[in-house]
């Protein structure tokens, strides 16, 4: 039974110390929204300034400000959040290929 109550204690602590969404449960704001649909936007420019827009991310951009004119901003916190991780990825993905040599058959 000790050993247990030792385990639930650690597990308690790390929630506690990674910040859990348990414990941390304070909603998202306009303010949060509008910041992180703006930085999905920059991600999504600076993905496009290299040829790298994925197409989902514009369309995931005008989901997030429409959960944001709802009022649903918790909605449009996350949608925005993944529309700035494609933008950041699409940016790395056409930077490292920027060299790759495509065999001729490829090319169309």
């Amino acid at each position: 039974m000790q050993i247990k109550r030792k385990l639930s204690v650690m597990v308690l602590a790390g929630l506690l110390a990674a910040g859990s969404p348990l414990v941390n449960a304070a909603a998202p704001t306009e303010a949060d929204a509008a910041n992180a649909i703006a930085a999905a936007e920059a991600a999504r420019d600076k993905a496009a300034s290299v040829g790298g827009e994925w197409r989902d991310t514009g369309k995931m951009i005008k989901s997030a400000q429409a959960a944001a004119k709802k009022g649903d901003f918790a909605a449009a916190v996350k949608t925005a959040d993944k529309a700035r991780r494609q933008g950041e990825l699409g940016y790395e993905q056409a930077v490292s290929q920027k060299e790759l040599k495509m065999p001729s058959y490829l090319k169309y």
